[in-house]
């Protein structure tokens, strides 16, 4: 497969009487947006806002966010969810830069988040780094947490869909090409370089806990190969209400660094084979069967290392210790990608669970370090959802000087385990 991403670079965001690329500027007819996603059943009212990096703003409770796109000859839809199945992974796709689209409203499950476009949080998300269309979508009355997930979730894709339209006829500034052959081939061409895959673990334990692949409930499969171009075309789509500092959202999953720096390594360094979906279980059964399910898949493949990635923390991290332990006892060398839950003063167990063969680990970050958000000009949502959020509790806003005292935990990707954020590690 060869995807080739043609970026459109972009500079500012305006609200306008027609939607279109202009320069380097997007324009949103706000009135015919709101339309078509008020075509999404369930949706009572839709509001759009703007939101750009270093204004006082602040987004919440963050549903998902998501990158504009359009393929080439293709359909623009998400197969599986709002369009037929298609393969992905294979083509052009144009990639509107700098922007996301940003999912907000009635809180659904206590694991959502904010976004500050300024100060101490804007330092914690990457998301504050881009020009931010909001759209903030009420629902009908009475609907189950799910229906009301798969609602904000819809008009989200529904949004992006929309605004990538708009690329159809634009002129790009820089492209992007990540081509993989079978496999055969590539051990061929690549034959003296260690065999790499990655195992990409999906939080999928229901109760808002779900992320799809091609339409596809992840807690319904057993690991599957995907090629990598697929996720990078928009395969893979977050639908979960997990922790929103380690949620995989939408957007990150269409820019996975794990996947791209593994692509830069190809051919030079490393073997890249391809990567492994795995669904985060709650049942031990499950544990048992995804972790021997993805250790006979890396055997099958040849694969001498192998990169593990989590979603979120505590249950899954059972599931991350066992596939590496699982891997090492069958003689293929792993490295964990996860975050920590190490409390307040960082001196807590940072896994729930460890082995001895789980020995090579990238932290990306503490996800009970504190953060304080200094009082927001304007605010996009419901601020007081944040005594709701995983990460906040009752009386976190001081009601004098408006400042909130939270857990990284509430905000979104500060602890991205893909990578996907703005922390660094110090080496003493």
């Amino acid at each position: 497969m060869r995807l080739e991403l043609q970026n459109v670079l972009i500079e500012d965001v305006v609200l306008s009487d027609v939607t279109k690329i202009e320069g380097r500027s997007v324009y949103v007819n706000v009135d015919e947006m709101i339309d078509y996603l008020k075509e999404v059943p369930f949706v009572s009212d839709i509001k759009i806002d703007l939101a750009k990096p270093g204004e006082k703003t602040r987004i919440i409770p963050v549903k998902d966010c998501l990158e504009p796109r359009y393929r080439v000859g293709r359909t623009n839809k998400f197969p599986g969810l709002t369009g037929e199945i298609e393969q992905l992974g294979d083509g052009i796709t144009k990639v509107m830069k700098n922007v996301a689209v940003v999912t907000v409203g009635d809180i659904v499950g206590f694991q959502e988040g904010v976004i500050d476009m300024w100060g101490e949080g804007a330092e914690y998300t990457p998301f504050s780094k881009t020009l931010n269309i909001v759209v903030d979508i009420s629902v009908i009355d009475g609907l189950k947490p799910h229906e009301h997930e798969e609602t904000a979730r819809t008009v989200g894709l529904k949004a992006a869909e929309y605004l990538g339209q708009a690329l159809e006829n634009c002129e790009y500034d820089e492209t992007e090409v990540y081509e993989l052959n079978a496999i055969p081939e590539e051990n061929e061409a690549c034959k003296d370089l260690p065999r790499v895959i990655y195992a990409q673990m999906l939080i999928a334990q229901g109760l808002l806990h779900d992320v799809y692949i091609y339409g596809v409930d992840a807690k319904k499969i057993l690991p599957t190969l995907l090629h990598p171009n697929e996720e990078l075309d928009g395969a893979v789509i977050s639908g979960n209400c997990v922790a929103a500092c380690d949620k995989i959202t939408t957007y990150q999953h269409l820019n996975n660094p794990v996947v791209k720096e593994l692509y830069k390594e190809h051919g030079k360094t490393i073997n890249f084979l391809g990567q492994i979906m795995i669904p985060e279980l709650t049942t031990l059964d499950g544990k048992f069967r995804t972790c021997d399910y993805t250790v006979k898949l890396c055997k099958m493949l040849g694969a001498q290392g192998v990169i593990v990635s989590e979603e979120g923390y505590g249950n899954p991290d059972s599931d991350l210790v066992m596939i590496s332990a699982g891997l090492e006892k069958a003689g293929i060398k792993s490295v964990l990608i996860t975050d920590e839950c190490s409390g307040w003063a960082g001196d807590s167990q940072p896994l729930a669970d460890a082995k001895k063969e789980a020995c090579a680990v990238v932290s990306t970050g503490n996800v009970s370090h504190l953060v304080h958000l200094t009082k927001a000009e304007k605010v996009i949502g419901d601020q007081q959802a944040v005594m709701n959020l995983a990460g906040g509790w009752d009386g976190c806003i001081d009601e004098e000087t408006g400042t909130i005292t939270c857990e990284l935990n509430a905000v979104i990707g500060s602890t991205s385990e893909i990578g996907y954020h703005n922390l660094t590690v110090e080496l003493h």
